[in-house]
């Protein structure tokens, strides 16, 4: 493993992306997503984005195995045998989509992180909620597992759209956590294999992503401490809205190149 891209950077850059990962591991601790979603989105101003996603991919794998097993190994299991068919279709397409970030040109790229990330920041925020009939739920669970893993593969974030799920789906509070937790480790190590094939994170990049597990840690633990002490809705709030302006952001650097 070289740390040499650590150099490339330049020391302002790479303490923009230790701030920012600890920012993330503390939102991530406190309301169990938008890990990948921050990163990304901040650093890709600062960095060239496809490095961005390689910067992340570590850090996700290993905060998603925290918050999988953070409620114990049963209920893990239980989560996995209920949702197969989500983790199985998610899964699946983060290691096909994955495989596109090398051949998408830089300034198109930009499109692919801050469209999502300003379509999924903005409906969480609004507050919107899917509401899908028993005798939907059968396709729904596919096609919302092919857009989630889809998103996984490009932009390196499923999670919003797999809380979107889990709300219709009418899962309850406690359970949903652990299920998240399921759905992003497994998710995570799909996208650890899938840009280690892609050639996203290699040689070069996995030094930048490797220097970032243990703020991510530091910030999840953090954001566990902060947890009974936030108010949850507002601090949400504030987070989509900040993730709102820098997709916007990204969507700007797209347009002007």
């Amino acid at each position: 493993m070289s740390f040499d891209i650590l150099f490339e950077l330049g020391p302002i850059t790479v303490a923009i992306a230790l701030g920012i990962t600890i920012v993330a591991g503390v939102v991530k601790g406190a309301i169990g997503f938008a890990m990948p979603l921050i990163i990304v989105s901040v650093l890709s101003s600062f960095i060239d984005p496809k490095l961005a996603i390689a910067a992340i991919i570590l850090p996700i794998v290993a905060s998603n195995i925290l918050q999988t097993f953070r409620q114990g190994i049963a209920p893990a299991l239980a989560a996995s045998k209920e949702h197969w068919r989500y983790l199985l279709v998610v899964c699946i397409m983060i290691f096909v989509t994955a495989q596109l970030v090398p051949i998408i040109p830089r300034n198109l790229f930009y499109y692919v992180l801050g469209v999502p990330v300003v379509i999924l920041s903005f409906i969480q925020l609004v507050g919107l909620q899917l509401t899908i009939a028993d005798r939907h739920k059968w396709w729904a669970e596919w096609l919302i597992a092919a857009i989630s893993g889809a998103l996984g593969g490009l932009a390196g974030t499923w999670g919003p759209t797999t809380v979107l799920y889990l709300l219709a789906m009418k899962t309850e509070k406690l359970k949903q956590i652990t299920v998240q937790g399921v759905i992003y480790g497994l998710g995570s190590i799909t996208l650890l294999v899938a840009h280690i094939q892609s050639g996203i994170l290699n040689a070069r990049t996995i030094g930048l992503s490797a220097i970032l597990v243990p703020f991510a840690l530091f910030g999840m633990w953090f954001g566990f401490k902060l947890l009974d002490r936030l108010n949850p809705v507002r601090f949400r709030q504030a987070t989509l809205l900040v993730l709102t302006l820098a997709g916007l952001n990204l969507l700007r650097k797209g347009l002007v190149g």
